[in-house]
């Protein structure tokens, strides 16, 4: 198989120098490895339509909820934050557990139906390849979820307003009583933080698993820590090694922030990114997942099909 530079070489070594044929155009140094990463995460896209198919369908849902829930109930539906909460904290479930389960698929996939025999002959290395796949659930799955859940808030507040208004009540109270755009503020801030940031050492572990494990990728993934936790509850009736997972899982000082508040109109005032930067257990956490990544592509490129 001729990679792009080999049919570009053969392209221009096949004419003569009096030949009118056309020559390649000189690509800097730096756009090869651009566009393999763009490409490489744009075929994941297309591959793993579940990024966007389930929260797609989750919202739907909600909005169709939503919609039968303030015809029943009225103004007292219509001017409770609950429901837009309990919208964004159900597709951030849906995301999160459409993450988990891509990075147990997305190595171990590839190994299974032996397209990985395939993926390898393209001029692509295996750093790009784990970085792309990394950058799925770290930056793509939370963007989408923050348009997928704005998108979602916009539409049932508009539902709200044109029930209220077909009842002859005045829409105005109930656009003053929502800031939208703080929450949507705080919600991008809380997808990039922890589901972004703070949860990268559990995405890179899971695609660590995904490379190595020839069978049930979830039970490799999950019997490890169990059983450090239960010898170390054994031999020395401690609980660290647990109550780290959790405070890794709960997101911290700021998820618990979020957690507590909301997404109403206080929230603001209580994110505090600079002390989320300079966190021990963010950094700690970044290096543990860049030392998986690591372990991720040296496994890829010696592993071979299932």
């Amino acid at each position: 198989m001729n990679t792009p530079s080999n049919a570009a070489y053969e392209s221009s070594a096949g004419s003569s120098p009096g030949s009118q044929g056309i020559t390649p155009a000189r690509i800097p140094a730096t756009a090869p490895m651009y566009w393999s990463m763009y490409w490489s995460v744009r075929r994941e896209l297309w591959e793993s339509r579940s990024i966007y198919i389930a929260p797609l369908a989750v919202a739907g849902l909600i909005v169709l909820g939503s919609l039968i829930g303030t015809l029943r109930l009225g103004p007292q539906l219509a001017f409770d934050e609950r429901p837009y909460n309990f919208a964004a904290l159900l597709i951030m479930l849906t995301t999160f557990l459409v993450a988990v389960f891509y990075c147990l698929d997305a190595l171990h996939g590839e190994r299974r139906d032996r397209s990985i025999l395939f993926w390898k002959s393209m001029p692509v290395s295996d750093l790009t390849t784990v970085l792309s796949k990394a950058i799925i659930p770290i930056v793509v799955l939370p963007l989408v979820t923050f348009a997928i859940t704005v998108v979602t808030q916009w539409i049932m507040l508009l539902v709200s307003s044109a029930v209220l208004a077909g009842m002859g009540q005045s829409i105005a109270p109930l656009w003053n009583h929502f800031s939208l755009f703080q929450m949507s503020l705080m919600l991008l801030y809380h997808l990039v933080a922890m589901h972004g940031l703070w949860y990268a050492p559990i995405y890179c572990w899971l695609l660590l698993v995904s490379g190595w494990a020839r069978r049930a990728a979830f039970l490799w993934a999950m019997l490890p820590l169990l059983a450090i936790a239960v010898v170390e509850k054994i031999a020395f009736n401690t609980s660290h090694f647990g109550a780290m997972l959790g405070y890794r899982m709960t997101g911290g000082r700021e998820g618990a922030a979020f957690t507590a508040t909301g997404m109403s109109m206080d929230p603001l005032s209580q994110i505090n990114p600079g002390q989320f930067l300079i966190s021990p257990g963010l950094w700690i956490g970044l290096a543990i997942a860049a030392v998986f990544l690591a372990a991720a592509v040296q496994l890829r490129r010696y592993r071979g099909p299932i």
